[in-house]
């Protein structure tokens, strides 16, 4: 696949931190995938390491019925209330869990982040509309005095969360009155569980500072006709985009900012920059797209 072979031109990444990636050579790399979204609050969320060790310490590695479940469960309900939820081990099992429900197994999911994913997509066969969801993509989560996100009135939303510890779970947030049409949550590591709960609650606490856009000279070059920015995601306007998505890849990278490896991936802006990153950031935004 394209993105593996993208990733593969980067240099060995000896450390990440926060939103920056430390290369073997010495250099440096300004993260604008964010993993697609997990690691959205950078790449060393302080508190999830601590979780994790406090809870492997106890010896709860095994996917055996715990009190971790429940806890994720009650920060999933702090940022979608009224909801329901399924937590499976990967995308293989959500899909199956689609499937179960009626949805195609070929089924793509809308991104909000993207200029033409913002619609979600209606399934005839269950009557029933499913998106991703992603934080942050309004502006208006950026300003003072807003605790947490609107949640849009869709069915069925597979939320991009910032959980970038492997094996954490792919969530699903369902209706009510849908939820019985979808397989039970798998049995999954408490430490996983509890790792997962910890990135929950760290997200809550980020609002509404992490939705806020202060790079004014960013605001200003992404504003140009060749982009589209939903809150913190910004991504290439379809009449932009003949240019072949490797050369735009490498152009970022050469200029010190890794991009997703994937056209269909927003990238999205980090929650620090220095003066001189956003100097260089707003430039290479300005740069015609081919």
């Amino acid at each position: 696949m394209e993105e593996f072979f993208l990733l593969r031109l980067l240099p060995r990444i000896r450390r990440a931190r926060d939103f920056r990636l430390y290369t073997e050579g010495g250099g440096r790399l300004v993260d604008l995938w964010q993993e697609g979204g997990r690691a959205l609050l950078g790449h060393t969320p302080p508190a999830l390491f601590r979780e994790i060790k406090n809870t492997a310490a106890r010896g709860l590695a095994a996917p055996l019925p715990g009190f971790s479940e429940a806890r994720l469960l009650k920060a999933l309900a702090c940022l979608f209330p009224g909801r329901d939820f399924r937590l499976y081990a990967d995308d293989d099992s959500l899909r199956r869990a689609l499937g179960a429900a009626g949805y195609p197994s070929d089924l793509s999911f809308p991104d909000p982040a993207l200029f033409s994913g913002g619609m979600p997509a209606s399934v005839p066969e269950t009557g029933r509309t499913l998106s991703l969801w992603r934080p942050f993509t309004d502006d208006r989560e950026g300003l003072s005095g807003r605790s947490l996100p609107v949640v849009p009135d869709i069915p069925v939303l597979v939320p991009v969360l910032p959980l970038p510890w492997p094996g954490s779970p792919r969530v699903l947030v369902v209706e009510k009155a849908a939820a019985g049409l979808f397989p039970p949550s798998d049995l999954l590591s408490p430490v996983i569980l509890a790792a997962a709960a910890r990135c929950v609650y760290d997200l809550i606490a980020a609002f509404p500072e992490r939705g806020a856009v202060p790079f004014s000279r960013l605001r200003k070059a992404l504003s140009r006709d060749q982009w589209c920015r939903r809150g913190i995601y910004f991504s290439p306007v379809p009449v932009h985009t003949g240019e072949n998505h490797a050369l735009l890849f490498r152009r970022f990278l050469e200029a010190g900012f890794l991009a997703p490896p994937s056209l269909h991936i927003p990238l999205i802006l980090p929650g620090l920059l220095s003066p001189g990153e956003e100097a260089k950031l707003a430039a290479l935004l300005r740069v015609p797209l081919t």
